[in-house]
């Protein structure tokens, strides 16, 4: 386990510096992620060597949403004052994103002259 999570911990920790080193506007942790990958792809050995640490992670993925809970539960207050506006802006963010990405999908099917119900 400990030489799984070390690799994993390498992985981002080389995305992070990277990230950092070339100034890029992404994260260090999804460059790592998507070293991981590639690294992953590559090696079948590798894959191996993470999969049981992956799997115990993956099941007690709960767990760390706990920390989330807790900061939601410490700004409650906060959390009441603005939480209409921030539900409505919610709402609709959410609905531009469905209705841009039907018109986005229709406009490329035309372009394409595909049919949705092909």
């Amino acid at each position: 386990m400990v030489p799984a999570l070390a690799i994993v911990f390498l992985f981002q920790l080389l995305g992070e510096v990277i990230s950092r080193a070339a100034h890029l506007p992404l994260p260090g942790p999804v460059l790592g992620m998507v070293g991981l990958v590639v690294a992953l792809s590559l090696s079948p050995r590798l894959g191996a060597l993470i999969r049981p640490t992956a799997q115990g992670l993956l099941a007690h993925l709960s767990l760390l949403f706990v920390p989330a809970g807790v900061g939601v539960v410490a700004h409650l207050p906060t959390l009441a004052k603005y939480g209409p506006a921030l539900a409505l802006a919610l709402v609709v963010s959410t609905l531009a994103a469905i209705i841009v990405g039907a018109v986005t999908f229709t406009l490329v099917a035309r372009l394409t002259r595909s049919h949705p119900d092909d």
